[in-house]
């Protein structure tokens, strides 16, 4: 079996790096836990966890090189040197994993500052995703088939006039499918806008694409209660970038009590919000409703959509959108990972931020569909009572 390593510490989501800056800043002294979610039940074969630890141990070797920081700093100005400077000096720490394997189950948690913790979530799953194939003598299409597949979705996408980006590190088949695929996007006469993968931006002189995660907002409700989370995690973020990465995540604790905290101020300073997870033409008219709520003519602002999107639902909410509102997409397990065999379905989220007294305050994920839930179900409980949510 050949050995499976990663090239790049910019081999991950943009907006693990744009949060790290921010907890750098302002929570450098936070302990937090994070746990792999097998959603799809998949089986490990034997030696899984050796090969995934051989992995893990070697990314205590990637650094920052003098070309990527130079990349950072033209492409990405909001993000000031101070972080550079840290980021060129940092280092992935493997004793911060913790890998075990019973019969054909893994156990992945990480545990540590946050600061330092936050990089491992999308490396983890996509080392996983890709040892699982190799693992497993899982035989993909062919490098032409891929990119026939792609071309054809990016020629279908630049037919409906939408733009888009390419969000599928995390559950890719493997980092050359990846490459490929972003290599067959980037074309002159594409909507392709970018990559949430920093790497592969810098590698195809494209736009790093993405703001902040579930975690933001779900740290934010450990430290400040459930129904000051958004304001809160929306303050912060304002306090960093000062109105750049102006995309707000509202699905953290359902999408309704996201709107209800979006606030006049919020409304008007973000350029945006994501939708990943419910019925999106729903969405639609909630969010619509918002601005129009607060004044706000929706042609001048925008969705990015990014919950489990292929061509059918894209050219669906394309329609349904159109004269509305602006929109975009983030594409990716249907663009890294459709290559004849079937999609991972693992996550890897915060479970714990530990408090002054040392013990731990579970977090929670409460998104529009409840099948998506995570944390612990007691605490589940208690910020559906605290935020009135059925």
């Amino acid at each position: 079996m050949t050995e499976i390593r990663l090239k790049s510490i910019l081999d991950n989501d943009f907006y693990k790096i744009t949060m790290q800056n921010a907890v750098v800043k302002l929570f450098p002294s936070q302990n937090v836990k994070y746990e792999f979610i097998n959603r799809g039940k998949h089986q490990f074969p034997e030696g899984f966890a050796t090969a995934l630890r051989s992995a893990v141990n070697a990314m205590a070797q990637l650094q920052l090189t003098t070309e990527e920081k130079a990349f950072m700093a033209k492409t990405c100005p909001y993000i000031d040197l101070p972080y550079l400077d840290f980021l060129e000096g940092y280092h992935y720490d493997p004793s911060e994993v913790t890998i075990e394997q019973h019969e054909n189950e893994i156990k992945v948690t990480v545990e540590g500052l946050w600061y330092r913790t936050i990089l491992w979530e999308v490396p983890l799953l996509a080392l996983i995703s890709e040892l699982h194939y190799e693992m497993n003598h899982m035989e993909r299409n062919s490098n032409e088939t891929v990119i026939e597949t792609t071309l054809e979705k990016a020629h279908k996408l630049n037919e409906l006039g939408v733009t888009f980006a390419e969000f599928g590190t995390r559950r890719r088949h493997s980092y050359k499918v990846q490459d490929i695929v972003v290599n067959a996007l980037n074309k002159k006469d594409s909507t392709f806008i970018g990559t949430s993968n920093v790497h592969f931006a810098m590698k195809y002189g494209v736009k790093p694409i993405g703001t902040h995660a579930h975690e933001w907002f779900m740290f934010h409700a450990a430290e400040y209660g459930f129904k000051m989370a958004n304001k809160i995690a929306l303050e912060h973020w304002t306090d960093i970038y000062r109105g750049d990465l102006g995309v707000a995540l509202s699905d953290t604790f359902t999408t309704d009590v996201f709107f209800q905290q979006f606030d006049k101020m919020f409304t008007k300073l973000f350029d945006g919000v994501r939708h990943d997870s419910g019925d999106p033409l729903e969405f639609t008219d909630k969010t619509i409703a918002h601005y129009q709520k607060n004044g706000i003519n929706p042609l001048y602002k925008y969705i990015i959509f990014s919950d489990g999107l292929n061509l059918e639902k894209v050219e669906e909410i394309t329609k349904y959108c159109n004269g509305k509102i602006g929109i975009s997409f983030g594409i990716g397990t249907n663009l890294t990972n459709d290559v004849g065999l079937k999609p991972m379905n693992i996550v890897m989220k915060l479970i714990g931020v530990q408090a002054e007294n040392k013990e731990w305050i579970p977090t929670v994920k409460l998104s529009d569909e409840h099948e998506k839930y995570t944390g612990d179900p007691k605490m589940i409980e208690l910020a559906k009572a605290f935020l009135r949510i059925k």
